[in-house]
């Protein structure tokens, strides 16, 4: 079955894509939209689908069996859903995806810089049986088969695969991780882990809130003005109504780029949470009445 969306980048950008024709927009290399024989629709980066043993995806909303607010593939146990839809939508999204839900290792986000190695002992965590551990927001393997899991509805994921090493990584950048620089925090812990060299690491920004939706108050620009002197001019732009429009993807770009991942081996989505309320998950579009996305990776 081939499905017609309207997939829209930042506000006022859009395409019409056949899935599962690549889409482009403003030029950019972007995510391949999927969908499987169960009808379960997700995205994946062309740059880390070319990564020999490697496995990612990020969820959209499209097929799963959870209700109203929370349709349909809801992919939190947090949120007020029926714990039996969301292990339903887990079964479905894994068996589109490639992943073994047994596998999955899930993040206990909290908005913090804190990055923990997984094994195969934390598989099962968050999904089919409880965690073990609390206040994480990015995780980082080498072991094969370990499935890293973190969630979204307008916060930035982070992707990194290093090659060289074998290992991976994948964060949650929300504005408080990403003025703390989450992407630096993450790569530190892979190289102090494994050895990881920033320059050869393949990272992606995935899907987000937009700078043309995201508006933030006076103190939360300070921040990002202290953080990231000299780039203020890029990620913030000033309003008439005393608060400020954040660009999170640039940021995100910008803590990479100075951490050492090469320009060319780093891909900046295109797509908004915010401006796709019918494809993803987005808390400022929902104004908090909404479910969480996914994003995974692993070492096949």
């Amino acid at each position: 079955m081939r499905t017609r969306f309207i997939i829209r980048g930042a506000a006022g950008r859009k395409g019409v894509f056949m899935i599962p024709i690549q889409w482009k927009q403003n030029d950019k290399k972007t995510m391949h939209v999927n969908e499987a024989e169960n009808g379960v629709v997700y995205l994946t980066w062309p740059a880390i689908e070319k990564i020999e043993g490697i496995r990612h995806a990020f969820s959209t909303r499209i097929g799963g069996v959870s209700k109203e607010h929370l349709s349909s593939m809801n992919l939190s146990f947090s949120r007020g859903d029926d714990p039996a839809n969301v292990r339903e939508n887990y079964r479905r999204f894994c068996e589109a995806a490639g992943f073994e839900v047994e596998n999955i290792v899930t993040s206990d986000q909290a908005h913090t810089t804190k990055v923990r190695y997984v094994t195969k002992a934390d598989c099962g965590s968050g999904v089919t049986r409880d965690r073990d551990f609390h206040d994480i927001d990015g995780m980082i393997t080498d072991e094969p088969g370990v499935v890293l899991a973190t969630f979204y509805a307008d916060c930035v994921p982070l992707y990194f695969v290093d090659p060289v090493h074998r290992a991976i990584g994948l964060s949650h950048s929300g504005w408080r991780g990403t003025v703390h620089k989450m992407g630096q925090a993450t790569l530190d812990a892979m190289h102090e882990r494994f050895g990881t060299e920033a320059k050869d690491v393949i990272a992606a920004v995935g899907p987000s809130i937009c700078q043309d939706c995201y508006e933030v108050s006076g103190d939360v620009a300070m921040e990002f003005e202290q953080a990231f002197a000299g780039h203020g001019h890029e990620i913030l732009l000033a309003k008439e109504n005393g608060k400020y429009q954040l660009d999170l993807w640039k940021a995100n770009e910008i803590v990479l780029l100075d951490a050492g991942v090469l320009p060319e081996h780093l891909e900046i989505t295109d797509i908004c949470t915010c401006c796709n309320p019918d494809l993803l998950f987005s808390h400022r579009a929902s104004h908090g009445k909404r479910g969480n996305l996914g994003a995974f990776l692993c070492l096949k």
